[in-house]
C-alpha cells in the first residue's frame, strides 16, 4: 500500500509539473489569426505597436504636414502678390527695349541684341524729370504701348525741332519735349509734339542686361539740343 501511495504522488507531482512548466513545451505554430500568440492555451501578448495602425499614423502625419504647408503656402502667396504687384507698379521693374530708336545709348548692337533696362516708378511719382532724364511713357498715339525717349525739353522751353512742322515750338505747362538719340529713326515729339506730363511711366535708371553693358544711364542732354534762347524766338 505504501508502495502503491508513493507511486500515485510521485505521479501527481510530475502532472504538477508538467502543468506549472508549460515553458519547456514547443509552441505551436501560430496562424495569421493569432499574429503576436506567444502559445495556443495562454493569453495573447501584443506587440507595443501595431504595423497597419503605425502605417495609418504615418500616413496622417504626412497628410498634416502637408496640409499645414499648403496653407502656409498660400498665406504667403496671397500676401506677397500685392505687395509684388504694389512693388511693380510703384516702386521699380525692369523692361526689355526694342528698337534702334534710342542707339547708341540703347541697343547698340541693334537687333543683335536688346538692352535690359530698370524703370524706376519712385522717381516720377510727383512728375519730377530733368532735361537729359531717359524715361518710358506712354505712346500718345497707342495708350497699350510704351515708348522710352529722352527728355529734351520742359515747360517753357523752346525747342528748335527736327522735321515738324513748325519749326520753333514752346513747350506748354505740364508737358515736355520727349526725342530718341537716333535722329531720323524715332517716333517722337518730333511727330506728334509735345507730351504731357500724365504720360509718364518711369525713368531709366540702369542697363542690367547683357551683363558686359551692366552701367548707370545718366541724364546727358547733347549739346544740339538745347533749348534756343529766349532771344530767338
Amino acid at each position: 500500500m505504501r508502495a502503491c501511495a508513493c507511486s500515485s504522488e510521485a505521479a501527481r507531482l510530475s502532472s504538477q509539473s508538467v502543468l506549472l512548466c508549460p515553458s519547456v513545451r514547443e509552441p505551436e505554430r501560430t496562424s495569421g489569426r493569432d499574429f503576436g500568440q506567444i502559445g495556443r492555451g495562454y493569453n495573447i501578448t501584443t506587440y507595443p505597436f501595431s504595423p497597419k495602425k503605425s502605417g495609418r499614423k504615418g500616413m496622417a502625419q504626412s497628410q498634416g504636414w502637408l496640409r499645414r504647408y499648403f496653407k502656409a503656402f498660400c498665406k504667403g502667396f496671397f500676401v506677397a502678390v500685392p505687395v509684388a504687384v504694389t512693388f511693380l507698379d510703384r516702386v521699380a521693374c525692369v523692361a526689355r527695349v526694342e528698337g534702334a530708336s534710342m542707339q547708341p545709348s540703347l541697343n547698340p548692337g541693334g537687333s543683335q541684341s536688346s538692352d535690359v533696362v530698370l524703370l524706376n516708378h519712385w522717381k516720377v511719382r510727383n512728375f519730377e524729370v530733368h532735361r537729359g532724364d531717359i524715361v518710358s511713357l506712354v505712346s500718345p498715339k497707342n495708350p497699350e504701348q510704351k515708348i522710352i525717349k529722352r527728355v529734351i525739353a520742359l515747360e517753357g522751353d523752346i525747342v528748335k525741332t527736327i522735321g515738324h512742322k513748325n519749326r520753333l515750338v514752346k513747350v506748354p505747362r505740364g508737358h515736355m519735349w520727349v526725342e530718341g538719340d537716333h535722329h531720323g529713326h524715332s517716333f517722337d515729339s518730333n511727330a506728334f509734339g509735345p507730351v504731357s506730363l500724365g504720360l509718364l511711366h518711369a525713368h531709366a535708371t540702369h542697363i542690367l542686361w547683357p551683363p558686359e553693358r551692366w552701367q548707370r544711364l545718366k541724364s546727358v542732354l547733347p549739346p544740339e539740343r538745347f533749348p534756343v534762347p529766349t532771344s530767338e524766338e
